[in-house]
């Protein structure tokens, strides 16, 4: 009992420092990538936090089974390094009696995956869709910044304002390029203010300026100066489309949707946990190390291991999706496989008539020390 307190708070302690490493990792990329979209003007950068949130939510699983499967793996590592597995196995315990500890320990971070991969990841990246799409469906001139051009949304004009749009305050300084079949325009003015016509257009209405009006590369320009000049542009759609995709749509409303694609996310959400509960396993019989060796070649393994178990999985995935396979055949094979790795890791590591085998490397590491 006291040997197993010890080896949860190790394991505890190995996790909140691989979690750690690897969230931070995580959300700098993300804060990177948010960022760039909202400089960009792909998102409203008064959204930036709350995308950062949402995107952390959606790679939490993963990174929870990376965690708990590094975690363990480094923790048994350190066990061979510092010989105390000589210790275990010579008060008679066997290598199988790491599970019960082990499965205490991950118990919590395989129920959190399975909570957060049926409910809150889809929540997540449905709230995210709904941000961006609300945005890009705002008016033009809504999603000028300052200092920016901004391509309107019908592709045939650019704006570029040195104030701030908004519902009803004024932009200044505006330029306008427009492209239509009469030519291309250019149109400049100290100010400009989105206004609603009687037929519920809205228009953007420019004041005191000029608009050039012409054929590049020829010189019939036409010049005119302007104290009011009014523009319509893009209408606001009033509702957002409520289509989603299939990674956004609630678990238990995916279950009753009979598509490829749904089907291929339900696989998807149910392979998370197992993943979790296979790797941690796999983990004790692959932390075995020569306590004269280095340690870093079980961990690079491990991460390799994690991206492809993780590949193969979306391999499945595409595949149930396409139709190649059904639902039925698609979910289990794989774990299965890997279950059956990790029973066939344990007895290879157990078969003490094994050259390979810990208690004889020991042995053998005894004798040379003797001669």
């Amino acid at each position: 009992m006291i040997f197993q307190r010890a080896l949860r708070r190790e394991l505890a302690g190995s996790a909140g420092a691989t979690f750690t490493v690897l969230f931070t990792i995580i959300l700098t990329w993300t804060l990177i990538t948010i960022l760039g979209k909202a400089a960009g003007g792909k998102v409203d950068s008064s959204d930036v936090l709350a995308l950062i949130a949402f995107a952390a939510l959606n790679y939490l699983p993963t990174v929870l089974i990376l965690t708990s499967f590094i975690s363990v793996l480094m923790v048994v590592t350190r066990t061979y390094r510092d010989s105390e597995m000589v210790v275990w196995f010579a008060s008679g315990q066997s290598l199988t009696a790491w599970i019960r500890p082990v499965l205490t320990f991950g118990f919590p971070i395989i129920v959190l995956t399975g909570v957060l991969a049926f409910y809150a990841t889809p929540w997540a990246k449905a709230r995210s869709a709904e941000y961006v799409e609300r945005f890009a469906k705002r008016e033009d001139l809504q999603k000028v910044s300052p200092g920016q051009f901004k391509e309107s949304s019908s592709s045939n004009r650019i704006f570029f304002v040195e104030g701030n749009a908004g519902e009803t305050a004024s932009v200044q300084n505006v330029f306008v390029n427009q492209v239509d079949q009469r030519g291309t325009s250019v149109i400049v003015a100290k100010e400009g203010v989105i206004e609603t016509g009687e037929n519920g257009q809205r228009y953007l209405v420019l004041k005191n300026g000029r608009r050039y009006q012409g054929n590049p590369g020829q010189a019939d320009f036409q010049t005119m100066e302007f104290e009011r000049y009014s523009m319509r542009v893009a209408q606001r759609a009033q509702d957002l489309d409520p289509t989603l995709s299939a990674n956004a749509i609630p678990t238990a409303e995916l279950l009753k949707i009979p598509t490829n694609a749904a089907r291929a996310e339900l696989l998807w959400r149910i392979s998370l946990p197992i993943t979790c509960l296979l790797l941690m396993l796999l983990a004790i019989p692959m932390g075995f190390v020569n306590p004269r060796a280095g340690s870093s070649t079980n961990l690079i393994i491990a991460i390799l291991i994690f991206f492809a178990y993780n590949n193969t999985v979306k391999l499945f995935e595409a595949s149930v999706k396409q139709g190649h396979f059904s639902f039925g055949m698609g979910w289990w094979p794989l774990h299965v496989a890997a279950a059956l790795t990790v029973i066939a890791m344990f007895a290879w590591r157990l078969n003490v008539n094994n050259r390979w085998h810990p208690r004889a490397l020991l042995a053998s590491l005894k004798r040379g020390r003797a001669q």
